[in-house]
């Protein structure tokens, strides 16, 4: 009696643990990355490129020296780390677009920088304003991402990658790769 109640609570959190387990939403997890990629471009594109941060061992060598040098603030790994910090608290300024003729889906960021016009943003009718549930669905996808790729962020930012979107998106986490628009920019 006691083999078969164990047996059948075995099965019972068997299916329910593989029924909880549901697939990531594609265009939301797929747009958090482009989110990311695009608001630690700006972050970075913000800060004077002649700051520069002293990294090394701060060490003394046997001869008295210490080796230190210093690198550009901007893409200086404490930086990018700051910036991981609070780059999902942005995520409430993106909302679901529909693209008119495509009908793809997309989240876009409907709210311009201060440094920006805008004039480069796309109509608000074709987006989607589902409330806050939508906005910190978009922040738990962010921080779900920082947390999973923050090593790999890190690496491709400090190194200047070039098409970051592509490569952290695509190859390094999949997140777009199934999408037909990889290539478009936020």
């Amino acid at each position: 009696m006691a083999l078969w109640i164990i047996q059948m609570t075995v099965l019972v959190l068997s299916v329910f643990s593989s029924s909880s387990q549901g697939k990531r939403d594609k265009v939301l997890y797929c747009s958090a990355c482009k989110a990311i990629v695009d608001e630690l471009n700006f972050s970075i594109s913000q800060v004077d490129p002649k700051k520069t941060i002293n990294v090394g061992s701060f060490r003394l060598n046997p001869d008295g020296t210490m080796e230190d040098k210093k690198v550009p603030l901007a893409r200086s790994e404490t930086h990018l780390h700051e910036l991981l910090d609070g780059v999902c608290n942005s995520m409430s300024d993106y909302s679901l677009h529909v693209d008119p003729d495509t009908q793809h889906k997309q989240y876009m960021r409907f709210a311009p920088r201060s440094s920006e016009t805008t004039g480069n943003f796309p109509d608000f009718k074709n987006f989607q304003f589902d409330g806050p549930e939508a906005s910190s669905a978009l922040k738990f996808a962010c921080e779900t991402v920082v947390e999973e790729l923050e090593d790999d962020i890190i690496s491709l930012f400090s190194q200047d990658v070039k098409h970051v979107h592509e490569e952290l998106c695509n190859r390094v986490s999949d997140y777009c790769k199934d999408s037909s628009h990889t290539n478009q920019e936020l």
